[in-house]
């Protein structure tokens, strides 16, 4: 099989040290990876390309890039699996992370969020003299959480980072979860305080990015949701995130929808001038796009389907 891998390279050696696209023809198995493609490249065709990779069994999580402007793991994709028209792939390296050279780029960002978190076990009292024996479903709901490879992927396409570097990002909160659910920890209180600050829980957008490129279905974005429940749980009811996640539910369950002009009063406060200026533009906006909500709010319809909704979630709880 023929393809073009359309390389995304950087040298920051060379004399113009800037981002280029390099298209490289290989012929390779029906079978290939992403990852054989470009060793191939590499092994018989430019010695310079820079990449990282090392298990080749989705373990590792080093050949985290983007193909096609998705983050994915380059070992356990299949060139078939995303060629484009004409036979081209477009691979790059992953985002939101500083570039070293090629594909290969910095996970500084990466594990100082990690860090920031605490990712390690805070037990209150002495140490117990044997092994401290966790429930067993504990442990399996924490199964998935704990798949992590540590790849960077879901960070790669977090479309937060792409904006605000304060955001502690999916890996991180997905880890945070990991010990807040941990019935061996006892540092929910402190923890929980940390994640209601800005950059915390409320940040996430739930764009779905990271829980689409995940390639061990560690669910980032429903862990931070988990993480929310908590956060509210613990009496943290008063910052914006917190008042806005009510104020969306009770609007839904009052009249089936969203009224989007009550929101941003409910969220910031009617007297809160500063965030209300601030939403000016964005109002602006909507105006000139016709997205403007309407001034009466109506109800939905089938109000009545959303309401049993809500009744049967409250019923298992």
């Amino acid at each position: 099989m023929q393809v073009t891998l359309n390389v995304r390279r950087y040298d920051p050696d060379s004399d113009q040290p800037v981002p280029y696209d390099q298209e490289y023809s290989v012929d390779v198995d029906e079978n290939a990876t992403v990852l054989d493609g470009l060793i191939k490249v590499r092994e018989e065709v430019d010695g310079s390309l820079a990449l990282r990779c090392s298990c080749r069994s989705a373990i590792c999580g080093s050949c985290s890039m983007r193909v096609n402007g998705q983050a994915i793991l380059a070992c356990n994709t299949k060139l078939t699996d995303v060629v484009l028209e004409g036979g081209r792939v477009d691979i790059e390296p992953a985002g939101n992370m500083g570039l070293i050279k090629d594909l290969v780029v910095e996970f500084d960002i990466f594990w100082d969020k990690v860090r920031a978190v605490e990712p390690w076990l805070q037990p209150e009292g002495e140490e117990p003299e044997s092994e401290y024996i966790a429930p067993n479903d504990d442990m399996v709901h924490l199964a998935g959480v704990m798949g992590c490879i540590m790849c960077g992927a879901c960070v790669s396409d977090c479309t937060v980072l792409e904006v605000d570097r304060n955001f502690l990002g999916p890996a991180a909160l997905a880890k945070s979860y990991r010990f807040v659910a941990d019935p061996r920890d006892d540092a929910d209180e402190s923890r929980l305080d940390e994640l209601n600050e800005s950059g915390g829980v409320w940040d996430c957008t739930r764009c779905m990015m990271c829980v689409e490129v995940c390639p061990k279905g560690v669910d980032p974005m429903g862990r931070i949701m988990s993480l929310r429940e908590k956060v509210i749980d613990a009496g943290h009811t008063e910052t914006y995130g917190a008042r806005h996640a009510e104020a969306f539910t009770r609007m839904v369950r009052h009249s089936g929808r969203v009224d989007e002009l009550q929101l941003p009063i409910q969220t910031f406060g009617m007297f809160n001038v500063k965030e209300m200026i601030k939403l000016i533009p964005v109002g602006v906006r909507s105006q000139l796009a016709g997205k403007r909500p309407p001034i009466m709010h109506q109800k939905n319809p089938g109000m009545s389907n959303v309401r049993c909704i809500f009744n049967r979630v409250e019923d298992k709880r």
